[in-house]
């Protein structure tokens, strides 16, 4: 798998593939199919069995996948097999709905520090988490071992965060700032741009519309 270049696109499915799994184990059921996987994601049977053939052989051919053991191999492959400890900077409305989205706390990922630069927001609590200030930041990543932040910030003041994760030794950086951040190579960055989420869905209506 380390020499092998996996397709982003293969890993945002694996994650989907997870987390239907997870919803059929809870319902009881045992056993699954490629075809099944690919009904309930939206993709084709191929697609699901191409993407696990990266990661090796699955299931037995006529009988399909175990589902307990698909979750642990997935879990496993996605790096999910221990708990992630996160940082989050940004006290407004978008961070205060990130700290409190439960599929994060339900997928292993735990938010152990919220913090921003606002005095009005610092001291509140947001769910069981109080806002510090941002020079709070570095002791609470490395008291709680964090290598991942998100950033929930305006853009003007997201590449300021952003130098002040990767100083205080962050790895991974999930950025909502509708900003291209400048990090070291080092530093893995995932930019989430709800406008341009929005835009791609106006733009395939306009489509339809000609």
């Amino acid at each position: 798998m380390k020499a092998l270049k996996i397709p982003e696109a293969t890993i945002t499915r694996l994650s989907i593939y997870s987390r239907f799994l997870k919803r059929l184990d809870k319902k009881g059921i045992t056993t699954v199919s490629s075809g099944d996987i690919a009904e309930g994601v939206g993709v084709s049977p191929a697609q699901v069995r191409k993407d696990l053939a990266y990661f090796g052989e699955f299931g037995t051919r006529g009988v399909g996948y175990n589902v307990k053991d698909l979750i642990r191999y997935t879990v496993k492959i996605l790096g999910l097999s221990d708990p992630w400890n996160l940082v989050m900077v940004g006290a407004g409305n978008l961070g205060s709905a990130l700290v409190t989205y439960r599929e994060f706390k339900d997928r292993g990922f735990t938010i152990v520090g919220v913090f921003d630069n606002d005095l009005t927001k610092i001291g509140k609590r947001i769910a069981d988490l109080e806002v510090m200030p941002l020079e709070d930041l570095p002791a609470v990543a490395q008291e709680h071992n964090v290598r991942i932040g998100i950033i929930a910030v305006p853009s003007k003041a997201a590449q300021d965060i952003a130098d002040i994760m990767v100083g205080a030794g962050l790895e991974a950086i999930l950025n909502f700032a509708p900003l291209s951040l400048n990090v070291p190579n080092h530093v893995e960055v995932r930019n989430v741009d709800l406008s341009v989420k929005l835009e791609i869905l106006t733009f395939n209506l306009a489509l339809r519309d000609k």
